[in-house]
């Protein structure tokens, strides 16, 4: 049964089989998405990508053990610090609340964590702290997009021309609508180019060769910082709720994995 972990009494985590239990830990940003999209918008999408997947676990699965966590509403944002109204934990802080929040798990039996990241990024870190967590507790800690941009489905979304959509663009924009349009402001909206990797040979923001970016790069036509990628003009809720569900049924089989890992078996493995 998917439950949320602040909803269960203590009497009732007791009882738990948390040894095989999944806690979904959701981690969500408070930053700026351009103009036209709330600072909220990474735990908009982190709490509605929890609805989608309780719903898409349940239609394959009748019991299927997992608790969600409170989605973390702050995370790693250091390359939009410099934009108002964006908050942001430095990377050894974040790093400690999410260990210790982890820690405390393992105490009481839990062997299995997952995260579901709704912005980008938060990747490097928990990927460093999956491994150490996995080494000095002995917990099993995945990681999970939360976003199959990569999608034909999400893909074929995006307006024709709309080439360099990313961070705040039309899909991010889109997914908001789907939830709650009234809090997305179009009349507002500015696209984003990264304009000092137009005209380099290999270097871009993302990929092979890259560099750390910052939101600065990212600049309208006229060269004004706008911190976003792509033209969110054509975003929608119907595009949003395709996006929704699809990344969400692309996240089934992973929980799945997830939820027949064997942790009796690794745990005599290592004791042998």
């Amino acid at each position: 049964m998917i439950r949320n972990y602040q909803d269960l009494t203590r009497l009732e985590m007791e009882q738990l089989d948390r040894k095989h239990t999944i806690v979904l830990i959701p981690l969500g940003a408070l930053e700026q998405h351009g103009n036209q999209a709330p600072l909220g918008t990474d735990d908009i999408i982190a709490n509605a990508m929890v609805s989608y997947l309780k719903e898409e676990l349940e239609a394959v699965c009748e019991d299927f053990p997992m608790l969600v966590f409170p989605v973390i509403p702050v995370g790693l944002s250091t390359e939009h610090k410099n934009f108002c109204g964006s908050v942001t934990f430095r990377p050894d802080t974040y790093y400690h609340l999410l260990y210790d929040i982890c820690e405390s798990l393992a105490r009481h039996g839990f062997k299995k964590i997952a995260f579901l990241i709704c912005h980008g990024g938060n990747a490097p870190l928990v990927q460093i702290l999956s491994r150490e967590l996995r080494s000095d507790l002995g917990l099993y800690a995945f990681y999970l997009s939360s976003g199959a941009f990569s999608h034909p489905d999400v893909k074929a979304t995006v307006s024709p021309g709309n080439i360099w959509d990313f961070h705040g663009g039309e899909m991010e924009t889109s997914m908001v609508m789907a939830v709650d349009p009234s809090l997305v402001k179009l009349d507002t909206a500015q696209a984003g180019i990264p304009a000092p990797f137009l005209h380099t040979r290999a270097l871009k923001p993302y990929g092979g060769a890259s560099i750390s970016w910052m939101s600065e790069d990212w600049k309208t036509e006229d060269g004004t910082p706008i911190g976003i990628g792509g033209d969110p003009s054509g975003a929608t809720a119907e595009k949003g709720s395709i996006i929704l569900r699809t990344s969400a049924r692309e996240l089934v089989p992973g929980l799945l994995d997830i939820s027949d890992w064997d942790v009796d078996e690794e745990a005599d493995e290592q004791n042998s």
